[in-house]
């Protein structure tokens, strides 16, 4: 409602007694015909609201999720000069970290759509001059060392889609899963990272909650040490982190 009036929700009780105008009513009705197609939300709005600031979101990417900010609140644990984020999407994950930091980054994904929300993002929130953003298949199109790598990577085995929820029908399926076991996505990454990674360099990604121990393997193979998986606020493994010797 407070979307339809164009008005911050805070106030919708303040004109809450008032008949609405024909726009408003009409607009109200198309928002309510969309959910009732278990639209999401946030595509309907346009914006979601990810660790204390509003992300513009389209049919082209991922909405991001608060069990994502356990991701930021741990990267933000180490300092870093150079970030990295895989599959950026929105951009929500590297817009934050920049935003909450003076460092510099880059944001990849397949889709020139996504990184055309990614850049918006940026210049909303006032990072846009510290960075970049560039197709690329994982490390495919990218040179260069960072400081910390992070990625919330399509973790979604094929044969779960099915049963989930109508609502990520309206999801990019790039961006949910790498239509095998869930685990393609992070054997890429955690192959690749050690290239990209300055030594002492930190990898973050966010997981399923039934696959931080795979995940936190796939890093020890590669190399990676003082691996750990972290819970979410729910008490579920969210993410698994491990640093490039030094």
């Amino acid at each position: 409602m407070a979307a339809a009036l164009e008005i911050a929700p805070g106030r919708l009780t303040l004109v809450s007694p008032e008949p609405l105008e024909a726009a408003a009513a009409a607009a109200f009705s198309g928002f309510i015909t969309r959910r009732a197609g278990r639209e999401p939300v946030s595509h309907i709005l346009g914006t979601r609201q990810f660790y204390g600031r509003d992300f513009e979101v389209t049919a082209n990417v991922l909405a991001p999720r608060g069990d994502t900010e356990t991701l930021i609140a741990e990267a933000l644990e180490e300092p870093f000069e150079t970030v990295l984020d895989l599959g950026t999407g929105s951009g929500a994950i590297l817009v934050t970290l920049l935003a909450e930091s003076a460092a510099r980054g880059t944001g990849t994904d397949l889709s020139e759509a996504a990184l055309a929300v990614a850049a918006r993002n940026a210049e909303r929130h006032g990072v846009a001059a510290r960075c970049s953003f560039t197709v690329s298949d994982w490390f495919e199109a990218l040179e260069g060392r960072f400081d910390l790598i992070v990625s919330n990577p399509p973790y979604i085995g094929a044969e779960e889609m099915e049963a989930l929820a109508p609502e990520l029908a309206h999801e990019p399926r790039l961006a949910l899963t790498d239509e095998g076991d869930g685990l393609g996505a992070y054997r890429a990454i955690c192959a690749g990272a050690p290239d990209h990674l300055r030594p002492g360099g930190h990898l973050l990604v966010e997981t399923g909650w039934q696959q931080g121990a795979d995940v936190a393997e796939l890093m020890r193979g590669a190399g990676f040490v003082s691996v750990r998986v972290i819970q979410d606020l729910g008490g579920r493994d969210r993410v698994v982190r491990g640093q490039k010797p030094a």
